[in-house]
């Protein structure tokens, strides 16, 4: 699995200091400040996401559980202590590669994300898969039918959350571009080693602030908003 391969790759040695479950993000604060998306399960148990007690490993290990909430909470951990190698970064938004690669072309996108109007104009074909599909969106399980005849697919990082990562990147012809994008996306280069062409996604430049709006409910525009975390996109070498 990508995410077992994800979790070796890091050094654990460091104190879980704090977790903020908000509306729409979590965060948990170790080495750094990492973010993913809050999911939650229908019928949780809060005995399940308590982190009393709970070391930074045991908590990034919850992203592999079954449970959604504690899953994005271990991605949440897994950001917390991933040093980014920001030399091999671009500070550009994921929306301005896809519309560069895109153009003309058959283009997938696996989640609403606010910039998908932007790219009807661009595309040949644009097919937008949503668990929650909104007007013009697909269901979810229509990626079996576009992805494979997609030129650029862009895929949320909550799909590490719901574990269905894999299963999606399994459809997708091998001379496409891929990418994985959003907050929950781990700047982990191993990535690049299950077919993403590149990782874009963001760090926490000022835990505090972040720590804080996130308590009260905020999107990520909002987050965005503060100035306090930085978009960056890796792309694989070579």
């Amino acid at each position: 699995m990508i995410l077992e391969e994800i979790l070796k790759n890091i050094n654990y040695n460091y104190p879980l200091k704090e977790v903020k479950i908000g509306l729409h993000w979590t965060a948990v604060v170790s080495k750094y400040c990492g973010l993913a998306s809050t999911m939650i399960k229908e019928y949780c148990n809060d005995d399940e996401i308590i982190v009393d007690d709970k070391t930074i490993e045991e908590i990034a290990q919850w992203a592999l559980s079954e449970n959604i909430t504690k899953a994005s909470v271990g991605l949440a951990a897994i950001n917390s202590l991933i040093d980014v190698d920001k030399s091999k970064c671009m500070e550009i938004n994921a929306s301005e590669i896809i519309i560069e690669k895109g153009k003309d072309k058959n283009i997938s996108v696996i989640g609403h994300f606010p910039f998908v109007n932007e790219l009807k104009n661009t595309a040949e074909n644009l097919w937008i898969m949503e668990k929650c599909p909104q007007t013009d969106d697909f269901p979810q399980q229509d990626a079996q039918k576009y992805l494979p005849v997609s030129d650029v697919i862009a895929i949320s990082g909550t799909t590490l959350v719901n574990h269905t990562l894999e299963r999606l990147l399994s459809m997708c012809s091998p001379r496409s571009i891929k990418i994985l994008l959003g907050a929950t996306t781990p700047f982990d280069p191993v990535l690049f080693d299950f077919g993403i062409d590149y990782i874009s996604g963001c760090i926490v430049i000022d835990s505090e602030i972040v720590l804080k709006i996130i308590s009260q409910g905020a999107n990520f525009r909002q987050i965005k908003n503060t100035g306090k975390v930085k978009l960056l996109t890796m792309a694989k070498s070579g």
